[in-house]
């Protein structure tokens, strides 16, 4: 549990694409949401500013609502079926894992936020950080929940 961490990550500016639907169509229909906007970047006119694809996402007990989505500078006008929006800044317990082990990173993850007694925060998205590389069948991932503000304890600062 070496790889679990606590982050803050200032405000994102994010344009993406969303699909919502109960849990039972995950992961399938997040893999297709990323393929389709990963195939229309261009439509970006080079805004983007690096090539990790965030996936925010947050649910309740019967669907998910989960993006596809890259950082850019505030656009004026945003390509047609595509959203601006921006995440605040937020502090998350994050893991690192690999896109073909994203189940066993959440498990790890909620294990040591329990071991931590770190809340999650039910009112903010938790992300998905995919690095894309082209070249890489299992590529790096990031999970991040977001948490309950410490009450300033000196260990996260």
């Amino acid at each position: 549990m070496d790889n679990c961490t606590v982050v803050t990550k200032p405000a994102l500016n994010l344009v993406g694409i969303s699909y919502c639907g109960p849990y039972s169509t995950f992961p399938d229909e997040a893999i297709l949401l990323q393929s389709e906007f990963l195939s229309r970047k261009h439509e970006l006119n080079g805004e983007v500013r690096s090539t990790a694809l965030y996936s925010p996402y947050f649910g309740n007990e019967v669907f998910a609502t989960y993006w596809a989505s890259f950082e850019t500078a505030h656009m004026e006008t945003v390509p047609d079926g595509m959203v601006q929006f921006i995440i605040p800044e937020h502090t998350y317990a994050m893991v690192t894992c690999t896109n073909k082990r994203i189940g066993e990173g959440y498990e790890q993850l909620s294990a040591w936020m329990n071991e931590q007694q770190l809340k999650k925060r039910d009112n903010a998205v938790s992300i998905e950080i995919f690095y894309i590389d082209e070249h890489l069948e299992e590529e790096a991932v990031d999970l991040l929940v977001p948490i309950e503000d410490q009450g300033g304890l000196g260990v996260f600062e």
